[in-house]
């Protein structure tokens, strides 16, 4: 076999927790794909989990080009980079063992027949799951093999660009490059080398305001677009800023137009060679830029820098674009002993109908492109007899009950979840819960000099006259949600005598499940009755949406308490407003008057779950800032004497770490959440629902969501009976579906999670159905109305 330039695209359709399904194609360089194979990746959700303490520990490494802050590294230096390599490798060992799973082999097999080592291969992976485009994809060790090939990521969804039309005299490659803030790093390196370039006319932007930007891609025709300086995505890996000046930040989206112009005027390749870039490269790939390079992960200054020098040195001399990627990449590797992981940041986000640029093509001046878009033509059909009414309730019923047999087999449960999450999160905000205060322990109060000697986030010194200071001030009850299952030392005798004897001070453990989870014991200090476990109840898909207020651990557990800590905090507070707790005769939990319906294995959008324990769905507490549920201080401001004793005098105080570094930082529908808030949440809501009426989060009778999800679906069969007409059809089965969807918010708002996809699934089924049905008794001959 010779050697050949071919295009290997690899559609993942799916993700990490469910399972992907994955269509195969390859294809000579600019030709359409001639081999296709479906296969399957199973699910393998510990992937995410391996990445996520890998991102932890790496991002708290210093020096990075990301929004300009400082970050401090916990710890010996050596032994934080070594933890960082080893997660690394764990991570690909995790992948590799996922991609050489017998259900993925027919890919495999394909690849090795239809490639040769010589070839140079471009490796495009479509996909818009996020997860799987933050995978560090090569460490597959297919590129172990092929040393001619570079992975891409490509969006599901592009547009074609036409190939700028070129003139054959030779002109320079027009640079615009952006030099923004530069607080805390280098980048006038980057410049020096943008200077060194051949045949390369470079524009500078140093710190511009978003005028000048706007005005240069409006009115120049440019080849590249650079950016230096600092940079962040979003969680959600769809978007992301990018920091032009000191007091400026940009998303894609402010830029759109002024963008769309410059592909249009022939843009080929945008460099951000700043930190986190997914994001960014997501927003410009709607833009459908040819070429983009990002690094995926924060960057430090010298990582940076050696990755443009090889690329600019590689590409300029007429390297492909993908090849001097992956060599500039690997030579990374060098560096590796003080820049962990280096290797794994850079990545070509490509347009999959553009064909990559080399130096040479771009030093050809584009002609702009023109043309219209071919406009879609339709014929139409004749008017055909619309069903009974009787037979239209028959398949209402038939669709009906296959979706809610599907919803059994929890095949719909995380699309329910997601449409929950997305519900709570357009809730108006709430006021904050004025019976709580959070006390958070930070990156700052760890350098306290009460700190110093510290065990864990808190030490017995900084306990001991935190303590002090909250009992002056008369709380109501004061939970610790940091583990001490070690004794006071014998010097600070006084706070062991007053976790003793305290009546309000409650400690927290964690309970046993298995070898996998030993569980953590409580304060020696503290007695049975004060005591509080700190477990939550995490969905597959990482985010707590349940509250675990009771349960029995085993006798074999360092943790044997029946509640929670927020439990623990609300009964009592309302004990000492003379309400009581007790269990009804059915064995649910009531707290004066409010029942708290337990929550089943089979109820509302979750089926087939782990339903151990008094679970409840909990109803978060929505405001403007995601996490200030209550009131909160720092450990430093009660320590130094700033806090109000108006904010602590008869309330419910918990102490808690919100430092990122401590690694107690959870998923939750709104944002990512500390421990320590998602208690405090778990304590408003009982306080909230028994003193206020807050209503609690429930879900309809299994029979009353059948007859909801059976209406529906008559709903979306009477608007297909009645509407032949394309148009009106179209319209009223959006507006019927714009009303689902505002009565599912209306009723979360008053505490129903009611089926919006399973009604969704419903309409739209019983509709299409009868559309189906009425196409195939016209005659193909005739036309349809539009």
């Amino acid at each position: 076999m010779l050697a050949m330039q071919k295009l290997v695209v690899l559609k993942l359709d799916g993700d990490l927790s469910q399972g992907v399904k994955v269509t195969l194609e390859i294809g000579a360089e600019g030709d359409r794909a001639s081999i296709e194979v479906q296969a399957y990746l199973p699910s393998k959700p510990e992937i995410i989990a391996d990445y996520r303490l890998w991102r932890t520990t790496y991002r708290s490494l210093s020096n990075f080009r990301i929004t300009p802050i400082n970050i401090h590294v916990g710890g010996s230096l050596d032994e934080h980079l070594n933890n960082c390599r080893k997660l690394n490798k764990k991570l690909s060992q995790q992948m590799n063992s996922w991609l050489n799973c017998n259900s993925f082999r027919p890919v495999k097999e394909k690849l090795l027949k239809q490639l040769t080592l010589d070839d140079t291969v471009r490796v495009l992976i479509k996909t818009s799951d996020t997860w799987l485009r933050r995978l560090p994809w090569h460490l597959w060790d297919f590129f172990e093999d092929y040393q001619k090939a570079e992975v891409a990521l490509s969006a599901p969804e592009y547009e074609y660009l036409p190939k700028p039309k070129t003139s054959t005299i030779a002109g320079q490659v027009k640079i615009l490059a952006i030099l923004g803030n530069s607080e805390g790093i280098l980048i006038d390196k980057d410049r020096e080398l943008l200077e060194m370039l051949p045949d390369a006319e470079t524009t500078f932007l140093v710190e511009p305001q978003r005028s000048q930007l706007n005005k240069q891609l409006w009115e120049r025709d440019w080849d590249i677009l650079f950016f230096a300086g600092h940079s962040e995505s979003l969680e959600d890996g769809k978007s992301g800023n990018i920091y032009i000046n000191e007091t400026d930040s940009l998303t894609i989206e402010q830029l759109k137009y002024a963008l769309k112009k410059a592909v249009n005027q022939g843009l080929q390749l945008a460099i951000f060679n700043s930190c986190d870039g997914l994001g960014l490269a997501s927003q410009l790939e709607d833009l459908h830029i040819p070429q983009i390079i990002v690094m995926r992960e924060p960057v430090q200054d010298l990582v940076a820098q050696e990755f443009l020098k090889n690329f600019l040195e590689k590409f300029s001399s007429g390297e492909s674009l993908y090849l001097a990627v992956r060599e500039s990449r690997e030579k990374l590797h060098g560096i590796e002993d003080k820049y962990p992981c280096a290797v794994c940041l850079p990545i070509i986000c490509q347009n999959p109908a553009a064909i990559p640029p080399t130096w040479k093509d771009l030093l050809k001046k584009p002609e702009p492109r023109t043309g219209q878009p071919q406009l879609n033509k339709y014929k139409t059909r004749s008017y055909c007899k619309p069903l009974s009414f009787q037979k239209v309730l028959l398949l209402s019923l038939a669709i009906a009950g296959l979706v809610m047999g599907v919803r059994w087999l929890k095949i719909l449960h995380k699309w329910e979840l997601q449409a929950l999450d997305h519900l709570i999160q357009l809730r108006p905000p709430e006021k904050q819960d004025k019976r709580i205060l959070v006390i958070t322990i930070n990156e700052e109060d760890f350098q306290l000099k009460q700190q110093q000697q510290r065990k864990g986030s808190l030490s017995d010194l900084a306990l001991m006259q935190l303590l002090e200071k909250l009992d002056s001030y008369h709380p109501r009850a004061i939970g610790l949600d940091i583990y001490r299952d070690f004794s006071v030392d014998a010097k600070y005798s006084n706070l062991a005598t007053r976790l003793r004897n305290s009546d309000r001070f409650y400690g927290i453990c964690e309970v046993s499940e298995g070898e996998q989870k030993p569980g953590i014991a409580p304060p020696p200090e503290i007695s049975l009755q004060r005591q509080g476990f700190s477990d939550f109840v995490v969905d597959s898909d990482y985010v707590i949406r349940r509250h675990l207020i009771a349960m029995e651990p085993s006798s074999t557990s360092p943790c044997v308490t029946p509640y929670a800590l927020s439990a623990q905090l609300a009964f009592h507070y309302l004990q000492s407003q003379g309400i009581n707790v007790n269990y009804t005769q059915q064995g649910e939990l009531q707290v004066g008057k409010i029942v708290f319906k337990q929550l089943r294995s089979h109820m509302g959008g979750y089926q087939q779950i782990d339903d151990r324990g008094y679970q409840v769905l909990l109803n978060y507490r929505s405001s403007p800032s995601l996490t200030q549920v209550a009131e909160q201080v720092s450990l430093k401001d009660v320590l130094t004497g700033k806090v109000n004793s108006s904010l602590i005098k008869n309330r419910i105080i918990l102490i808690g770490v919100s430092a990122s570094s401590a690694g107690d930082i959870f998923l939750t529908p709104l944002s990512e959440m500390p421990g320590v808030i998602i208690h405090a949440q778990m304590v408003s809501q009982i306080l909230s629902a028994v003193l206020d009426g807050r209503p609690l989060l429930q879900v309809l009778p299994f029979w009353s969501e059948v007859v909801w999800v059976l209406s529906w679906s008559f709903v979306g069969g009477t608007i297909a009976r009645c509407f032949q007409i394309i148009v009106p059809l179209g319209l009223t089965t959006g507006a019927a579906l714009m009303g689902l969807y505002g009565f599912c918010y209306y009723l979360l708002i008053q505490g129903y999670w009611i089926p919006l996809v399973p009604s969704v699934l419903a309409l739209g089924m019983t509709g299409g159905s009868i559309v189906v049905f009425r196409l195939q008794q016209i005659n193909s001959n005739e036309s349809i109305k539009f």
